[in-house]
């Protein structure tokens, strides 16, 4: 199993966004996540992101792939 997995809690180090806590939605490839923030609670919008420019945190929410931003948003509150 991979720290990068869907519904791992992350911390962005680069871009406008640096700083901010997401949650990986989607894994695209060896390189790319989907990630959210959601928008409302972090700044972070939804966006492909590599995973070089992510820190994992120990954190973990249940999520299904593909999951939208209102199911993450409920999760989070």
């Amino acid at each position: 199993m991979s720290v990068m997995d869907v519904g791992r809690i992350c911390l962005k180090l680069t871009g406008r966004e640096a700083g901010g806590r997401c949650v990986i939605v989607d894994v695209i490839d060896r390189n790319y996540v989907l990630v959210t923030g959601p928008r409302e609670i972090t700044g972070v919008r939804r966006r492909r992101v590599n995973i070089g420019h992510l820190k994992p945190l120990d954190e973990k929410i249940e999520i299904q792939r593909n999951a939208s931003d209102e199911e993450v948003l409920s999760l989070l509150k």
